[in-house]
């Protein structure tokens, strides 16, 4: 009677330890958009391919290792190229990213996306998702069809980030090629390249090798729970439009007068060197910022800090000082800044901030 009492406690007692072993997996979202990550080939030897060809169950189901490291489900948010990204998914994706971090059970979330626009789309979120739970962004430069595809190793590396505690409170990351990066300092660097994501201003966030991830320094700036920013129940309309100027040599400044009378709110510099023009270039934008067109001068280098007063006179222009951030994220940050303000500035002190 000992005997049957004891094996049936036992049993129980293994029972229970299962169940809780299984339930302490992680459970991770993945919220789906479309790029090179699930995209399809006419044939293997051909460059060129289609975005968005593969469901996220397909991407889920061509890594059964991922069970292993947490328990998954999947939602299809859009299904294209990043080079179409546009202001409707990225409200959407806000929404369904603060939604599914809110539940108790979710511990993080992992969005495929195309690697063009990533970096803007990881930067936008950083700024309107409030929760200090993981969110990254994944994707790949060769699609799913292709010979040594490394879309199902960026995804498991993904997922595993997502699921490690340490990266709470990081902000959105984006993950590839055994790298990852903060949301407001990646760049994608090269054409074609699998490290085409670099840190080019305070480096990596670290490093990560099957699943095991190494952390380096912390980001300073605002994002996440610490930003001021929200989109919640905002329409497409609702995101003043704000554009993107090419600075080169011998530029002119008809391009700036033509954005100015299509009614844009905001004009980003994609300046040469810190943040410089031609004189007609300049003139144009010192033209635009004193009808009410919000300025920002930023640097087409890739790197390196656009500071106040630095060849141009801000203070006599009324320009905002970019500061480390390119000319798209730029771009996003004068956006969101839009929606709360149109004072120089205070737009000013975001830039400074954020």
């Amino acid at each position: 009677m000992k005997t049957t009492k004891y094996l049936i406690c036992l049993v129980t007692t293994t029972v229970l330890l299962f169940a809780i072993a299984v339930q302490a997996k992680p459970k991770i979202v993945i919220l789906a958009t479309g790029g090179t990550i699930a995209g399809a080939q006419a044939n293997t030897s051909q460059i060129g391919y289609t975005s968005g060809s593969f469901s996220v169950d397909s991407l889920i189901n061509a890594v059964p290792q991922l069970k292993d490291i947490a328990d998954l489900s999947g939602e299809q948010v859009a299904s294209i190229g990043s080079q179409t990204m546009n202001n409707e998914v990225w409200l959407k994706l806000a929404d369904r990213v603060n939604a599914v971090l809110a539940q108790p059970d979710v511990d993080g979330v992992v969005i495929t996306h195309g690697t063009d626009t990533m970096e803007e789309t990881a930067y936008f979120l950083s700024l309107v998702v409030h929760s200090d739970k993981p969110v990254v962004l994944v994707g790949s430069m060769r699609p799913a069809t292709a010979i040594s595809a490394d879309g199902p190793a960026n995804l498991y590396n993904a997922v595993a980030l997502a699921a490690n505690p340490q990266a709470r409170g990081l902000g959105p990351l984006v993950e590839l090629n055994d790298t990852f990066h903060y949301a407001r300092e990646a760049e994608k660097m090269n054409t074609t390249d699998l490290n085409t994501f670099e840190s080019p201003n305070r480096g990596p966030a670290g490093v990560i090798n099957v699943g095991h991830a190494h952390f380096y320094s912390k980001n300073t700036t605002r994002y996440g729970v610490n930003s001021e920013f929200s989109v919640d129940g905002m329409t497409t309309n609702e995101l003043p439009r704000v554009a993107i100027v090419y600075s080169y040599a011998n530029a002119e400044g008809d391009v700036v007068d033509f954005l100015v009378k299509q009614g844009v709110k905001g004009i980003v510099l994609a300046g040469v060197g810190d943040g410089n023009s031609t004189d007609a270039m300049i003139a144009a934008l010192a033209d635009a910022a004193k009808r009410g067109v919000v300025v920002v001068r930023s640097s087409r280098t890739g790197s390196g800090v656009v500071a106040r007063d630095v060849e141009v006179d801000d203070d006599k222009m009324g320009f905002i000082a970019g500061m480390e951030l390119n000319p798209q994220k730029a771009r996003v940050l004068l956006m969101l800044g839009l929606t709360r303000t149109s004072d120089p500035k205070q737009l000013q002190q975001y830039f400074m901030e954020y």
